[in-house]
Protein backbone atom coordinates (compact mmCIF):
# COMPACT_ATOMS: atom_id res chain seq x y z
CA UNK A 1 0.00 0.00 0.00
CA UNK A 2 1.56 3.68 -0.74
CA UNK A 3 0.25 6.13 1.33
CA UNK A 4 -1.38 9.28 -0.67
CA UNK A 5 -1.02 12.66 0.03
CA UNK A 6 -4.50 14.82 0.02
CA UNK A 7 -5.60 16.80 -2.70
CA UNK A 8 -8.34 18.57 -4.68
CA UNK A 9 -9.62 16.78 -7.84
CA UNK A 10 -11.48 17.92 -10.65
CA UNK A 11 -14.12 15.22 -12.29
CA UNK A 12 -15.54 15.22 -15.70
CA UNK A 13 -18.49 13.69 -16.48
CA UNK A 14 -17.53 14.14 -21.04
CA UNK A 15 -20.85 13.04 -21.87
CA UNK A 16 -23.44 15.20 -19.83
CA UNK A 17 -20.50 17.97 -20.19
CA UNK A 18 -20.45 18.79 -16.61
CA UNK A 19 -17.29 18.92 -14.04
CA UNK A 20 -16.77 19.55 -10.27
CA UNK A 21 -14.68 19.24 -7.63
CA UNK A 22 -13.37 17.13 -4.90
CA UNK A 23 -11.33 17.05 -1.63
CA UNK A 24 -9.53 14.46 -1.09
CA UNK A 25 -7.94 13.14 1.88
CA UNK A 26 -5.04 11.59 2.82
CA UNK A 27 -5.10 7.32 2.32
CA UNK A 28 -3.19 4.13 0.85
CA UNK A 29 -4.03 2.45 -2.31
CA UNK A 30 -2.66 -0.41 -3.41
CA UNK A 31 0.20 0.03 -6.04
CA UNK A 32 -1.26 -2.51 -8.74
CA UNK A 33 -4.79 -4.19 -8.66
CA UNK A 34 -5.50 -6.83 -6.93
CA UNK A 35 -4.32 -10.71 -8.82
CA UNK A 36 -5.26 -13.51 -9.03
CA UNK A 37 -2.98 -15.14 -6.70
CA UNK A 38 -4.22 -12.74 -3.67
CA UNK A 39 -7.84 -13.63 -4.61
CA UNK A 40 -7.58 -17.19 -5.00
CA UNK A 41 -5.65 -17.29 -1.91
CA UNK A 42 -7.99 -15.16 0.41
CA UNK A 43 -10.85 -17.14 -0.89
CA UNK A 44 -9.24 -20.71 0.06
CA UNK A 45 -9.24 -21.35 -3.41
CA UNK A 46 -6.49 -23.44 -5.82
CA UNK A 47 -3.43 -21.46 -6.97
CA UNK A 48 -4.89 -20.07 -10.96
CA UNK A 49 -2.81 -19.92 -14.02
CA UNK A 50 -1.44 -16.67 -14.66
CA UNK A 51 -1.61 -15.76 -10.82
CA UNK A 52 0.22 -12.94 -11.87
CA UNK A 53 -2.59 -11.24 -13.87
CA UNK A 54 -5.61 -8.76 -12.32
CA UNK A 55 -8.05 -10.59 -11.40
CA UNK A 56 -10.89 -10.26 -13.93
CA UNK A 57 -14.67 -10.92 -14.48
CA UNK A 58 -15.35 -9.89 -10.93
CA UNK A 59 -18.39 -7.84 -10.07
CA UNK A 60 -18.77 -4.48 -8.10
CA UNK A 61 -20.32 -7.28 -5.23
CA UNK A 62 -17.91 -9.69 -5.57
CA UNK A 63 -15.08 -7.12 -5.24
CA UNK A 64 -16.85 -5.42 -1.79
CA UNK A 65 -17.31 -9.00 -0.05
CA UNK A 66 -13.62 -9.86 -1.09
CA UNK A 67 -12.60 -5.80 0.81
CA UNK A 68 -14.58 -7.54 4.12
CA UNK A 69 -13.39 -10.81 4.14
CA UNK A 70 -9.08 -9.52 3.32
CA UNK A 71 -10.24 -6.93 5.72
CA UNK A 72 -11.61 -10.12 8.91
CA UNK A 73 -8.34 -12.47 7.75
CA UNK A 74 -5.93 -9.42 8.95
CA UNK A 75 -7.55 -8.44 12.03
CA UNK A 76 -8.87 -5.02 10.55
CA UNK A 77 -12.26 -3.66 11.22
CA UNK A 78 -14.29 -4.24 7.72
CA UNK A 79 -15.38 -0.99 5.84
CA UNK A 80 -18.86 -2.64 4.61
CA UNK A 81 -22.11 -2.78 5.75
CA UNK A 82 -24.03 -5.63 3.34
CA UNK A 83 -27.66 -6.00 3.09
CA UNK A 84 -28.32 -8.64 0.77
CA UNK A 85 -29.76 -6.65 -2.10
CA UNK A 86 -29.39 -8.18 -5.40
CA UNK A 87 -28.57 -4.40 -6.55
CA UNK A 88 -25.81 -3.47 -3.52
CA UNK A 89 -27.77 0.29 -3.48
CA UNK A 90 -28.27 -0.38 -0.20
CA UNK A 91 -24.51 -1.23 0.99
CA UNK A 92 -22.71 1.15 3.50
CA UNK A 93 -19.54 1.59 3.63
CA UNK A 94 -17.68 2.93 6.86
CA UNK A 95 -15.13 5.47 5.94
CA UNK A 96 -13.08 5.22 9.33
CA UNK A 97 -13.26 1.98 9.57
CA UNK A 98 -9.25 0.51 9.04
CA UNK A 99 -9.89 -2.59 6.58
CA UNK A 100 -9.93 -2.81 2.76
CA UNK A 101 -12.15 -0.90 0.68
CA UNK A 102 -12.52 0.39 -3.01
CA UNK A 103 -10.91 3.69 -3.71
CA UNK A 104 -13.65 6.44 -3.94
CA UNK A 105 -13.48 7.65 -7.84
CA UNK A 106 -12.06 10.96 -6.41
CA UNK A 107 -9.15 9.10 -4.45
CA UNK A 108 -8.92 6.71 -7.86
CA UNK A 109 -8.07 9.90 -9.88
CA UNK A 110 -6.25 11.66 -7.43
CA UNK A 111 -3.67 8.95 -7.25
CA UNK A 112 -3.80 8.06 -10.82
CA UNK A 113 -2.81 11.65 -11.70
CA UNK A 114 0.15 12.08 -9.34
CA UNK A 115 -0.05 15.78 -9.17
CA UNK A 116 -0.19 15.44 -13.32
CA UNK A 117 -2.89 17.80 -15.06
CA UNK A 118 -1.97 15.84 -18.39
CA UNK A 119 -4.75 13.29 -20.33
CA UNK A 120 -2.23 10.48 -18.66
CA UNK A 121 1.21 10.70 -16.73
CA UNK A 122 3.34 9.33 -19.51
CA UNK A 123 3.45 7.46 -23.08
CA UNK A 124 0.82 5.33 -23.61
CA UNK A 125 3.17 2.60 -24.75
CA UNK A 126 5.00 2.95 -21.70
CA UNK A 127 2.73 3.14 -19.04
CA UNK A 128 0.18 0.73 -20.34
CA UNK A 129 -0.75 -2.17 -21.72
CA UNK A 130 -3.96 -1.12 -24.23
CA UNK A 131 -5.42 -2.60 -27.56
CA UNK A 132 -2.37 -1.33 -29.54
CA UNK A 133 0.46 -3.45 -27.32
CA UNK A 134 -1.50 -5.93 -25.46
CA UNK A 135 -2.15 -8.30 -28.44
CA UNK A 136 -5.43 -8.93 -26.98
CA UNK A 137 -4.90 -10.37 -23.66
CA UNK A 138 -4.14 -9.09 -19.81
CA UNK A 139 -1.17 -9.09 -18.66
CA UNK A 140 1.11 -9.60 -15.18
CA UNK A 141 0.56 -6.49 -12.60
CA UNK A 142 3.01 -3.97 -12.64
CA UNK A 143 5.21 -4.66 -15.94
CA UNK A 144 4.86 -1.09 -17.17
CA UNK A 145 6.34 2.09 -16.02
CA UNK A 146 4.57 3.41 -12.92
CA UNK A 147 3.36 6.83 -12.65
CA UNK A 148 5.23 9.63 -9.97
CA UNK A 149 3.57 8.28 -6.83
CA UNK A 150 4.68 4.66 -7.39
CA UNK A 151 1.34 3.01 -8.97
CA UNK A 152 1.12 0.69 -11.95
CA UNK A 153 -1.51 0.15 -14.31
CA UNK A 154 -3.88 2.69 -13.51
CA UNK A 155 -4.58 3.51 -16.77
CA UNK A 156 -4.72 0.24 -19.41
CA UNK A 157 -4.31 -3.75 -18.50
CA UNK A 158 -7.71 -3.50 -16.76
CA UNK A 159 -10.54 -1.43 -15.98
CA UNK A 160 -10.77 -0.55 -11.99
CA UNK A 161 -14.34 -0.82 -9.93
CA UNK A 162 -15.00 2.23 -7.76
CA UNK A 163 -17.05 3.05 -4.67
CA UNK A 164 -19.53 5.90 -6.20
CA UNK A 165 -22.39 5.30 -8.36
CA UNK A 166 -22.27 6.41 -11.53
CA UNK A 167 -25.35 9.25 -11.42
CA UNK A 168 -28.16 7.76 -9.67
CA UNK A 169 -30.72 10.09 -10.65
CA UNK A 170 -30.02 8.63 -14.53
CA UNK A 171 -28.76 4.98 -13.73
CA UNK A 172 -29.87 4.03 -10.47
CA UNK A 173 -27.64 1.08 -8.46
CA UNK A 174 -24.61 1.80 -11.86
CA UNK A 175 -21.24 1.95 -10.16
CA UNK A 176 -18.03 3.63 -11.62
CA UNK A 177 -15.43 1.41 -13.48
CA UNK A 178 -11.80 3.63 -14.37
CA UNK A 179 -8.42 3.03 -16.09
CA UNK A 180 -8.71 1.99 -19.32
CA UNK A 181 -7.96 -1.95 -20.38
CA UNK A 182 -6.35 -3.96 -22.75
CA UNK A 183 -8.81 -3.91 -24.88
CA UNK A 184 -9.02 0.03 -25.58
CA UNK A 185 -8.42 2.26 -27.80
CA UNK A 186 -5.78 5.03 -26.51
CA UNK A 187 -9.37 7.54 -26.01
CA UNK A 188 -10.37 4.50 -23.15
CA UNK A 189 -7.20 4.72 -21.46
CA UNK A 190 -7.14 8.09 -19.72
CA UNK A 191 -7.07 9.72 -16.19
CA UNK A 192 -10.32 11.13 -16.54
CA UNK A 193 -12.02 8.40 -18.42
CA UNK A 194 -15.15 7.15 -16.94
CA UNK A 195 -17.46 4.09 -17.75
CA UNK A 196 -20.62 2.54 -15.83
CA UNK A 197 -22.23 -0.98 -15.11
CA UNK A 198 -24.51 -2.38 -12.97
CA UNK A 199 -23.01 -3.73 -9.02
CA UNK A 200 -23.10 -7.69 -10.78
CA UNK A 201 -21.44 -6.70 -13.85
CA UNK A 202 -18.47 -9.28 -15.16
CA UNK A 203 -16.17 -9.17 -17.94
CA UNK A 204 -12.79 -10.43 -18.88
CA UNK A 205 -10.85 -6.73 -18.81
CA UNK A 206 -12.20 -5.36 -15.15
CA UNK A 207 -10.81 -5.88 -11.87
CA UNK A 208 -9.56 -4.06 -8.60
CA UNK A 209 -7.58 -1.93 -6.50
CA UNK A 210 -7.19 -2.05 -2.34
CA UNK A 211 -7.90 0.97 -0.31
CA UNK A 212 -8.08 1.72 3.16
CA UNK A 213 -8.22 5.14 5.25
CA UNK A 214 -4.87 7.33 5.79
Amino acid sequence: MIEVPAGRIELRDEGAKSSWEVDVEAFQLASHPVTRELYHEVLGAAQPDSPRTPMTEVSWLDAIEFCNRLSRDSGLSPCYALTGDPDGAGVLCDWTADGYRLPSEAEWEHACRAGSAEVRYGELDEIAWHRGNSGERVHDVATRVPNAWGFHDTIGNVWEWCWDRYDPRRYGPYRVFRGGGAFDPPRGCRASCRRKSHPTFRVEDLGFRLARAG
